[in-house]
């Protein structure tokens, strides 16, 4: 087994990618190379939404890739350039096997074999509630990742309704209600009982969908760590539903319950089962999956930085009254024009006060892209905003801070970034999140002064 760490948006002293043997967690020798080589080059430089559509294994946040022109279904893992023995990435951060490789591909502030910050911004998208339970990192990070994601998936499935479907049952009583089964009935009412024996089909909450539930939620239960992300009154109330209505639950059923979910769920109504229903697959075969996985075939979990950083950053603004644009669904957006034409999405604004939008790509202190610069100003002006800022998260070698860049000639309005600092040399997770919160309660006092009053 070769396992290679790499971070995201590979780069070192300014270098662009990372040599193959600095990835290596120990030496390779040339025949492991060769192999390791050949197993980047399933995923190098391939379109994310072309390996997802192989490879049913790999679980992608968001999970809704090309659905809202975002740019992440054309993502690469990673990409390799044999010329140079360089890897590179981009922003997508997780976890990806292949054969005997195994990839790792940490968030850049991650300092050690820790990446506090990526676990951080997960537990806080995904799952509040696990600060109170002083959760630390274990050993296996991608399970880890699988933990943090299924309170949240789960609860989203249930709002939709207890998820039900026809299936088939064989009945032997006075209530016909359905096809009489002659074989059956001759075969186990003669001499005549006073029942017959039919078939019916009719719905079920008791069904493959809510049996693999059901194991994935008792799996959970065999472990602390797993008992601790079914905490919360929503977790708990679906919970008691799941157990009420799978009265047919048994333990020894898992595998037959997992290859009776081997195609994906395509429901008109109970869409947000499609996501659980992958996660609770992944969840129960882990360890197979990350021991034993079929040749060429690619498993993992991953995350686009962009995407998480946005999700992160809504949880700091929704207090402060800033709405979080969401062209996902549709929700919050903004017109160029009278009529409602021309629809917009900035990622955080308030009307005639601000506007905000979140960069978690390498960005300088002082300068702004081109591109940056002129959709924010447009932004500013359509919205008649005092300030257009970009947030961006920096190393630790900056104070967390709200700074102007300048104030823009004509229609005047200041022009700044908001930066965040990552904790660095921190021990544990505990540690890391006193620090973060206090770098965080630093930008989001900064950030009360701008608000009206």
């Amino acid at each position: 087994m070769v396992k290679l760490k790499i971070t995201d948006n590979a780069r070192q002293n300014g270098e662009e990618g990372w040599s193959l043997e600095r990835c290596c967690e120990f030496p390779l020798e040339e025949q492991s190379r060769e192999q390791t080589i050949r197993d980047l080059s399933l995923i190098s430089g391939k379109r994310l939404k072309d390996v997802v559509a192989e490879n049913p294994n790999l679980l992608v946040f968001p999970p809704t890739l090309g659905a809202h022109q975002d740019g992440v279904e054309n993502l690469h893992i990673c990409s390799y350039s044999k010329a140079y023995n360089r890897v590179y990435t981009g922003n997508l951060m997780g976890f990806v096997g292949v054969n005997d490789t195994q990839m790792s591909i940490t968030s850049r502030f991650a300092k050690g074999d820790e990446d506090f910050f990526l676990h951080y911004m997960l537990i806080k998208v995904f799952c509040p509630n696990i600060f109170d339970l002083k959760h630390e990192t274990s050993k296996d990070a991608a399970f880890d990742f699988l933990l943090y994601l299924f309170p949240h998936y789960f609860n989203e499935a249930m709002k939709q309704g207890l998820f039900k479907m026809y299936r088939n049952f064989e009945r032997n009583d006075s209530k016909i209600n359905g096809t009489i089964d002659i074989p059956r009935h001759i075969r186990n009412n003669i001499p005549f009982k006073g029942t017959i024996a039919y078939r019916t089909r009719e719905f079920s909450f008791d069904n493959p969908i809510t049996q693999l539930i059901r194991h994935t939620i008792e799996f959970l239960k065999t472990s602390p760590i797993g008992r601790s992300f079914l905490v919360g009154k929503d977790t708990q109330d679906n919970i008691r539903l799941i157990v009420d209505n799978t009265s047919s639950y048994c333990y020894s059923d898992r595998r037959k319950v997992i290859a009776s979910n081997h195609k994906e769920l395509r429901h008109p109504y109970f869409t947000k089962y499609t996501v659980l229903q992958k996660l609770c697959i992944s969840i129960l075969r882990h360890e197979e999956l990350k021991y034993g996985s079929n040749k060429d075939k690619i498993h993992g979990i991953l995350f686009d930085g962009a995407w998480l950083w946005e999700e992160y950053l809504n949880t700091l603004l929704k207090p402060l009254g800033i709405y979080h644009a969401e062209n996902k669904t549709g929700k919050n957006p903004i017109y160029l024009f009278e009529g409602n034409k021309y629809v917009r999405y900035p990622d955080f604004f308030l009307t005639n006060t601000i506007i905000i939008d979140a960069k978690y790509k390498h960005l300088g202190h002082t300068d702004i892209a081109r591109d940056d610069i002129h959709q924010i100003i447009s932004y500013l002006h359509v919205l008649d905003a005092n300030g257009a800022y970009l947030a961006h998260p920096i190393d630790g070698n900056h104070n967390s801070c709200v700074k102007t860049i300048g104030t823009l000639n004509g229609m005047r309005g200041e022009i700044g970034l908001i930066e965040l600092n990552i904790p660095q040399n921190i021990n544990s997770m505990d540690e890391f999140c006193k620090e973060i919160v206090a770098e965080e309660n630093g930008i989001i006092n900064e950030l009360s002064y701008l608000m009206p009053r």
